[in-house]
């Protein structure tokens, strides 16, 4: 039986479920803000200062189609050496959306590394929901989402 706290979960989570976009196959494999993805954000950055940093044009790299900036000349390199161990899942689109089955725009400030993976969602509103089961949300995701990227 659902309890008021589940339905208020759900009930936070419908905005952006109307922001979100229903087919996955006909989104970019890589979520791109303003021409760079993940919104110009550096994502090596969120695994060695803990926080979203604003990348460079002047610190950017090619990988999957997109343009990723960074903050220095050594997260580009760093980034370069293991693009994959970087990038954020599910092509830096919300990991709970891409968990519903739809994908949806992130927020720096909404995100998460879970066991070495960078995650980021819809808003720190979503996040608060997708933190409640990281695991059982990333197992739906990987099974939503299409086949690993290649480089």
């Amino acid at each position: 039986m659902p309890t008021r706290r589940s339905f208020l979960a759900t009930a936070a989570a419908l905005p952006l479920a109307a922001l979100a976009l229903p087919a996955l196959a006909e989104e970019p494999a890589i979520h791109a803000r303003d021409g760079a993805a993940i919104g110009g954000y550096d994502p090596v950055a969120y695994f060695t200062e803990g926080a979203p940093v604003e990348g460079s044009p002047e610190h950017s790299t090619m990988w999957n189609g997109a343009e990723w900036r960074f903050a220095s000349a050594e997260n580009k390199a760093t980034f370069e050496a293991d693009p994959e161990a970087y990038a954020p899942q599910y092509g830096g689109y919300c990991a709970y959306a891409a968990s519903q089955g739809y994908v949806a725009s992130t927020s720096p400030d909404a995100w998460s590394v879970h066991e070495g993976k960078l995650y980021l969602n819809y808003s720190r509103r979503v996040q608060r929901i997708w933190e409640k089961d990281k695991p059982g949300f990333i197992a739906q995701a990987d099974t939503n989402w299409p086949a690993p990227l290649s480089k």
